[in-house]
């Protein structure tokens, strides 16, 4: 095994290469050592076969109605190209009878509003109310405090103009 085979067995260009993500350059240079070396094309061949059955193994079906709107728009000769092997249909049946049943809810929504649980409703009403009770609260308080300033500061000038007139004179 020489360097450059060394080099394509471990840097990962391989599965980069399977997985179409190397640029233009990386796939002519791939391809070229495909050409010259049997060890990283048979490399390259089980790496294929894994990266297919990790995908098979956990391939999710697409719901029902997905699935039947993708065959309608597709013709008869696509379907037939893509049609699984005998050994691909026994890995999915071994995959399918593993999960029985439907995992996917038909669900519709035909409005447009938000729905939240049914707790949140007065919970925000309850934090509404109270934010305007302080917010009354708040005002009377400033208010209030404002009327007292203004009484302390009146009741301060009438103590000085008391304090400064003579004693014999009140009036």
């Amino acid at each position: 095994m020489t360097l450059k085979t060394h080099h394509y067995l471990t840097s990962g260009i391989l599965e980069s290469y399977l997985l179409g993500i190397v640029s233009d350059k990386e796939k002519e240079e791939v391809e070229r050592v495909l050409a010259t070396d049997p060890d990283v094309l048979s490399q390259l061949n089980e790496l294929e076969i894994d990266i297919e059955n990790y995908f098979l193994e956990n391939a999710v079906p697409p719901p029902p109605a997905v699935r039947n709107a993708v065959l309608s728009r597709i013709g008869d000769s696509e379907i037939k190209k893509w049609e699984p092997t005998e050994q691909t249909r026994a890995k999915q049946d071994s995959a399918e009878s593993k999960t029985a049943g439907p995992q996917y809810l038909d669900v519709e929504v035909s409005d447009t509003h938000i729905r939240v649980h049914k707790y949140w409703r007065p919970a925000f009403i309850a934090v509404f109310v109270l934010s305007k009770v302080f917010l009354v609260l708040g005002l009377y308080y400033y208010f209030k405090s404002n009327s007292q300033d203004q009484e302390i500061e009146r009741l301060k000038a009438q103590i000085q103009q008391s304090t400064s007139l003579p004693r014999g004179r009140t009036q």
